[in-house]
């Protein structure tokens, strides 16, 4: 089935359908992850994009329901190459295509996605509209300006969790292929669920903490008084959708636990949201940072970690009056991860858990475990 694709900036393009029927509105990003595209397929992260995949092969393993980050696909469309049909891999079940018709996610495949890719990195991230039902550009056009952007939706709406549940896998076993059982003598921790990855999840279990995954909507108050009882040690911020400065609920609800003085730890957009709720509001990068293959250097270590990364936008230098950068992309020198000042709170940018890989950063869960058991002995001591 032919797909008719039409930009913002006006290219339009023909390719041809291997996923769900229909006409989808969103952003274009690319990702040069070479591996993982299940991963990050259904990566809440990516909830309101459409993902050009570098790689030009996809398809190729199939899916399966354990490298699944997440409940479902929440992405628009995937954008590649050339789509195998016919996948080789012993714990595939099903192929790509079957997956996201399921799914409700667009598949086009037949694009020059060298060409595209390279219109992204130089005019940069921007909407774009895909149809299998409309091939006409005039009337993509039309739907193309009457739909809102990106930075107009909450998508974390969608992706959270409809209600409170706690985590029960530790990290993946490759020698037994599944997921371990969780350690015994876990630390209680609060999850703000905004997209979180269930690997992300895996790691803080696998790291001593019992992660008590809660809605965005969670009322701070309740978190408070959980934390005031010793019911709780920590908070976590997860990743997440879409643009963090119309969060005002969100950075409401974070000033708060900032307040109390509560050990915390944001990965990726829970990274931003600790900056904005500290007075230093995030800007947008021009085609923001996804892909597995992003070095960051350790600012006192020195150490440089591969990582995988998928955001859209970065937090201000200024930070730098209240935090202390801890990481930086070497890439661009934008700020991967900082440590705040007088108190028990720190955060990366870039993805720790990175599933299927790399994994150098993972040492930073252990990190964070460490600091809330710490900081709660210290709590009882005084």
């Amino acid at each position: 089935m032919e797909v008719s694709i039409l930009l913002a900036n006006g290219l339009y393009l023909k390719g041809r359908s291997f996923g769900a029927e229909g006409t989808a509105v969103g952003e274009i990003v690319f990702n040069t992850s070479m591996t993982g595209y299940q991963e990050i397929i259904t990566d809440p992260s990516y909830a309101g994009q459409f993902v050009v995949f570098t790689m030009p092969e996809i398809g190729n393993v199939g899916v399966n329901p354990d490298d699944n980050e997440s409940r479902r696909a929440w992405l628009k469309g995937v954008i590649v190459r050339e789509y195998v049909e016919k996948y080789s891999n012993f714990r595939g079940k099903e192929s790509l295509g079957e997956f996201l018709k399921r799914e409700g996610v667009l598949g086009i495949t037949d694009i020059d996605t060298r060409h595209l890719t390279k219109t992204i990195r130089d005019q940069g991230a921007m909407m774009m509209v895909a149809s299998t039902q409309i091939h006409d550009p005039q009337e993509l056009e039309k739907i193309l300006k009457n739909s809102p952007t990106i930075r107009e939706i909450d998508y974390i709406k969608e992706v959270t969790t409809p209600e409170p549940y706690t985590h029960q896998t530790g990290a993946w076993d490759d020698q037994k292929m599944e997921y371990k059982e969780p350690p015994k003598d876990l630390t209680p921790i609060l999850v703000y669920d905004f997209g979180v990855k269930r690997n992300i999840l895996n790691l803080l279990t696998e790291a001593g903490l019992e992660c008590r995954v809660v809605p965005a909507h969670f009322p701070a108050e309740e978190a408070i008084e959980l934390y005031r009882k010793g019911e709780i040690s920590g908070i976590f911020l997860s990743n997440g959708p879409g643009d963090p400065l119309i969060l005002k609920e969100v950075h409401q609800k974070i000033q708060k636990f900032i307040a109390e003085k509560i050990p915390m730890f944001g990965i990726c957009l829970g990274h931003q949201l600790l900056s904005i709720s500290h007075g230093y509001p995030t800007f947008k990068l021009k085609f923001g940072h996804h892909g597995g293959n992003h070095p960051v250097k350790g600012s006192s270590t020195g150490m440089v970690e591969i990582t995988a990364q998928n955001h859209n936008y970065n937090v201000p230098e200024e930070i730098e009056k209240v935090a202390e950068v801890t990481h930086r992309n070497l890439f661009d020198g934008t700020i991967e991860g900082v440590k705040y000042k007088n108190s028990p709170i720190f955060s990366v940018q870039h993805h720790p858990e990175a599933s299927p890989g790399p994994r150098e950063s993972r040492y930073i869960f252990w990190q964070f475990a460490e600091m809330v058991k710490k900081y709660t002995r210290r709590g009882r001591e005084n």
